[in-house]
């Protein structure tokens, strides 16, 4: 079995650019995989600062409720793995390995980032997982972004400033 430190070498180098807005070929893989409703309430957090609190207030609120929660949130501070999280644990390596063998298999010709290889990885362990609530974290690209594939349920929105402007332009637009 590949490593998951080898997986994530791999995905570095996967997509020609770090970063390419838009949906098209992520929701492509994501139909492939069937992860377009990875839980049967989606919840996604977007804006500037703010988005990890609430996605981790969220997630303790419900996990102290009883219900099974996934969380998906970056970067990571330590470890790949605190991205991906369910009902608060984070995802074991081999764990991850296995989301990335399925979303490789399903991607077929289609070249993805970093980050929409890794979210899809999240919406599979997450299906697999049978969660009740699935937390995302929309990235850098706003409504662009890899998360928002996912046709949320209830969408938050922390504040929001200007910033990544050489991605998303110099105003709130």
């Amino acid at each position: 079995m590949t490593s998951l430190q080898h997986w994530l070498s791999s995905l570095e180098k996967l997509h020609p650019t770090e970063i390419e807005l838009g949906l098209k070929r992520v929701a492509e893989v994501a139909r492939a995989l069937d992860v377009e409703k990875p839980a049967p309430m989606v919840i996604t957090v977007a804006g500037t600062n703010g988005k990890g609190s609430c996605v981790a207030t969220m997630e303790a609120l419900l996990c102290a409720g009883g219900h099974s929660v996934g969380a998906y949130s970056s970067p990571h501070l330590l470890r790949f793995n605190e991205r991906v999280r369910i009902d608060g644990v984070e995802v074991e390596d081999a764990d991850l390995v296995r989301a990335f063998e399925a979303v490789e298999a399903a991607r077929g010709q289609t070249s993805l980032t970093y980050f929409e290889f890794t979210t899809l990885a999240a919406l599979w362990l997450f299906r697999e997982a049978g969660i009740e609530y699935a937390l995302l974290e929309v990235g850098l690209g706003g409504r662009l972004d890899a998360v928002n594939l996912v046709d949320a349920d209830l969408a938050i929105i922390t504040s929001v400033a200007i910033d990544h402007e050489a991605w998303l332009g110099s105003d709130r637009k």
